[in-house]
C-alpha cells in the first residue's frame, strides 16, 4: 500500500478524518501499537502536505486523467502497443542501430566493430509471492531477447525491489531462480540492485524487479528484415510467467513443472552451434500478448502481411498447458508461450529447423509473409483478422473480470495520452536548453543515424 498516495488523496478531498483512516490502514498490516502507527501517519500526511502542489514546471508532472489500467499498459494489447508507440517519441530519435522506435526485443549499439545488444526484463507481477518462479521466468525472458537479435548472451543484471514488510529470504529465493537459468546455459550474474519499495513509504510485502542482460552479435536478426517470400517456423512452447500465474491462481499447481525448462534457450543455441543466424532474417520470442501481438508487430514494423495456420499452431502447444488453457476459456493465441517464432527465406527452412530438433525441440512452418499489411490466421479454410484485443488473453480470474474488450472511450483516452506525450518531450526540451545554456554546451540535437533495413551486419 502506498501510504503516501493515499495521504495525497485524502488531502485533496480535504478529509477531516485522514490521520486516523491512515492510522487505521497501517495497522491493517503493520504489527505496531496505535501511537507508533499514528505517528507514522502524522509524518506521512506533513511529507504528502509538502509535494502535493509542487510548482515547478519540471519537478511537477501533468496528469493526463487516463490511467495504466484503464488504457491496458503493460496488457499487451492495443493501449499497450500505443503507449509503446508513444515512449519511443518521448525518446526521440537516437544514433542506435535499433532502438526503441523499431518495437524490437533489444536495443543495440556498436562498439569496437562488434553489435552490443542489450535488454531488460521486468518480472510478472503476480509472481511476487513466489520468487523463485519469477527470477527463473524473467532471466529466461531476458535471455531470449537477445537471442532473438542474433546475439550470443555474455552477462545478466538484476534488480529486486521488496516492501517494507516483505520477508529478506524473497531476495535469496529471486535470486536463485535467476542464477539456476544462468547455471544452465553458462552466462554470469555480475550485478545487480537490491532495495525498499519506496522505502518507509510503501507499507506490505509486495516484491519487484527485473533482469537485464548483455550480448554481442556479428549480424543482426530484426523484425524489419522480414520480407514476401519467407516462412514463419515456430518452435514447441509450454508458457513462462503467464502460464505459470494461471496454472497457480487457478489452483492447478501442477502445471507450473511444465514451464520450467529452457528449449527456447537450447533453440537459440543450436542455431549459434549450427551457424544459421545469417540464414535468418527475425526471430521474436512468443511472449506477452502471444502470436496474435507478435504477428501485429512484425507485419507494422516491416510493412508485410503475416498468415497464420492455427491447425499448425495448436500442435506446438505443450498438451497440458493447452488442456488448461482450453478448460478455462483462454485463448492460446493471445498469452505467452515461451515459443521461438523465426522468419526466413523458404529454401534456409529445413536446415533451420533440422538444428532446433537435434536439441529435441520440435518446431514447424505455421505461416508465411506476403506483400500486403496486416495479420491473419487460417482457421478451417478461412483466412481470418489476427490482429490483437484490447488486453492480452483473461488469464487469471481477476483478469477475466476486467475483460479484454475495448473500452468505449478509447479514442478520447488515446488523445489524452498523445497530449501527455507532447508534454513529456516539451518539458525534455526545456530542460535540455536550460542545462545546454547554463554549462555553454551546443543545443544541437544529434540526428538519427539509422542502419540499413537490409541485412544488418558489423563492419
Amino acid at each position: 500500500m502506498d501510504i503516501e498516495g493515499y495521504a495525497k488523496r485524502g488531502l485533496a478531498k480535504r478529509d477531516p478524518d485522514l490521520l486516523e483512516k491512515l492510522t487505521d490502514r497501517i495497522l491493517e498490516i503493520k504489527s505496531i501499537s496505535r501511537d507508533s502507527a499514528e505517528r507514522l501517519a502524522g509524518a506521512v500526511i506533513t511529507e504528502a502536505k509538502a509535494t502535493l502542489d509542487v510548482k515547478d514546471d519540471i519537478i511537477a508532472m501533468q496528469p493526463c486523467g487516463v490511467t495504466m489500467g484503464e488504457f491496458g499498459v503493460g496488457s499487451r494489447g492495443r493501449g499497450d502497443f500505443y503507449a509503446h508507440k508513444k515512449i519511443a517519441e518521448v525518446i526521440g530519435k537516437t544514433d542506435a542501430v535499433c532502438d526503441s522506435g523499431q518495437m524490437d526485443d533489444s536495443g543495440v549499439v556498436k562498439a569496437g566493430g562488434k553489435f552490443v545488444v542489450v535488454t531488460v526484463d521486468g518480472m510478472h507481477s503476480r509472481l511476487s509471492d513466489f520468487p523463485f518462479l519469477a527470477g527463473f521466468h524473467v532471466t529466461r525472458a531476458s535471455l531470449r531477447d537477445l537471442y532473438v537479435m542474433g546475439a550470443k548472451p555474455v552477462a545478466l543484471l538484476s534488480d529486486i525491489h521488496v516492501a517494507d514488510d516483505g520477508d529478506v529470504s524473497k531476495i535469496f529465493d529471486y535470486t536463485a531462480g535467476i542464477t539456476t537459468v544462468s547455471d544452465l546455459i553458462g552466462v554470469p550474474l555480475i550485478t545487480g540492485s537490491t532495495l525498499r519499495i519506496g522505502g518507509d513509504m510503501v507499507i506490505g510485502e509486495r516484491m519487484t524487479g527485473c533482469v537485464g542482460a548483455v550480448g554481442v552479435a556479428e549480424e543482426l536478426t530484426a523484425r524489419i528484415q522480414s520480407r514476401p517470400g519467407d516462412v514463419v517456423m515456430v518452435s514447441e512452447g509450454a508458457g513462462g510467467g503467464t502460464v505459470s500465474t494461471t496454472a497457480l491462481y487457478f489452483g492447478m499447481h501442477d502445471v507450473v513443472e511444465k514451464t520450467l525448462n529452457v528449449k527456447f534457450l537450447e533453440a537459440c543455441k543450436a542455431l549459434f552451434d549450427h551457424n544459421l543466424i545469417g540464414k535468418i532474417h527475425a526471430m521474436t520470442d512468443v511472449t506477452n500478448g502471444g502470436i496474435r501481438g507478435d504477428a501485429y508487430e512484425i507485419a507494422g514494423t516491416a510493412n508485410v502481411k503475416l498468415v497464420f495456420r492455427e491447425e499448425k499452431l495448436r500442435k506446438l502447444v505443450e498438451p497440458t498447458v493447452l488442456q488448461m488453457l482450453e478448460t478455462l476459456k483462454i485463448d492460446y493465441l493471445g498469452v505467452s508461450l515461451d515459443a521461438l517464432l523465426i522468419i526466413a527465406p523458404r529454401e534456409n527452412a529445413e536446415e533451420i529447423m533440422s538444428a532446433v530438433r537435434s536439441r529435441g525441440v520440435a518446431i514447424d512452418i505455421v505461416g508465411e509473409v506476403k506483400e500486403g499489411s496486416g495479420a491473419y490466421i487460417v482457421i478451417n479454410g478461412e483466412e481470418k483478422d489476427f490482429t490483437p484485443r484490447f488486453r492480452e488473453s483473461a488469464y487469471t480470474p481477476v483478469k477475466k473480470v476486467v475483460g479484454e474488450e475495448t473500452p468505449m472511450t478509447f479514442e478520447e483516452m488515446q488523445q489524452k495520452v498523445d497530449k501527455a506525450a507532447i508534454n513529456a518531450i516539451r518539458k525534455k526540451e526545456r530542460m535540455l536548453e536550460r542545462i545546454r545554456k547554463n554549462t555553454g554546451e551546443s543545443a544541437v540535437v544529434a540526428g538519427s543515424h539509422q542502419m540499413p533495413v537490409n541485412k544488418i551486419k558489423s563492419e
